[in-house]
């Protein structure tokens, strides 16, 4: 049984992420196995959130069904199925917060870069295979470890300068197909356990509900806004997590 406080967070990861699975607020999913991390193990919270990810995947494909780049998902799904595999192999050698860690410094660079003016003159430009390649890579690896593949993913995706909805039915397909390669991994590392299942099954309502909400939100903003918020979002995040992998990762053992 699980407390008041246990659903608390679990209520408020799943509306973050499903709002994010929508297109709406970018990689701001990617708090929804930080978050959990507060009330339960961290590779339990990655197991329980696989099948909600999953039945939101669903809602977001087939609402972008016709919006999707597949010029782009061509070139990236390649690698993230490579790094999949990866991540499934370091499994028991790689941390959350090691994770998270890279995760927060690659997006904080990521911004610091869009920033520049160099940015603007790169924005635009017809995706390059070996780019795309890495980053669906990195975007594969983070995405099965703590489900955090949403940065390494935007850091390719993001200058290209998609419309608002392209660029939410290009993440819907992206993250559906590597979400489901993630299936048969998590079943054989004991990650979907009838405990998950079953906190799935009660939570799956409310991500489905969020989904709707964002995707009825993402249609009806500017594109101009939309980027703005996006950018301003990822910004906050890379900050949020760097500070949530360095505790983990260099003074997790001073504090026990």
């Amino acid at each position: 049984m699980h407390d008041i406080y246990f659903w608390a967070i679990a209520v408020l990861a799943v509306i973050i992420v499903a709002l994010s699975k929508s297109g709406l607020v970018g990689s701001l999913g990617l708090v929804g196995v930080p978050l959990l991390s507060l009330v339960m193990p961290a590779r339990e919270a990655a197991g329980m959130m696989l099948p909600l990810l999953l039945v939101m995947d669903a809602i977001a494909v087939w609402t972008y069904r016709k919006d999707a780049d597949w010029r782009i998902l061509w070139i990236m799904l390649p690698g993230a199925f490579i790094g999949t595999a990866i991540g499934w192999l370091l499994w028991s050698f790689v941390s959350d917060d090691m994770v998270l860690l890279f995760v927060g410094i690659l997006t904080l660079l990521f911004i610091l870069d869009a920033l520049l003016p160099i940015r603007k003159k790169l924005e635009g430009l017809p995706p390059s295979k070996g780019w795309g390649a890495t980053w669906g890579g990195l975007a594969g690896f983070t995405s099965f470890i703590s489900h955090t593949g949403g940065p390494p993913f935007q850091i390719y995706v993001l200058p290209q300068r998609l419309t608002p909805v392209a660029f939410s039915g290009t993440t819907a397909f992206f993250f559906a197909i590597v979400n489901t390669a993630k299936l048969v991994p998590y079943f054989f590392l004991g990650q979907l356990n009838v405990a998950n299942l079953s906190t799935a099954a009660f939570l799956a309502p409310l991500a489905i509900a969020g989904v709707v909400t964002g995707v009825w939100l993402v249609r009806r903003i500017s594109v101009k806004r939309f980027y703005q918020l996006t950018y301003w979002l990822v910004f906050l995040l890379a900050l949020y997590i760097i500070y949530k992998g360095a505790m983990g990762v260099f003074f997790s053992g001073a504090a026990a």
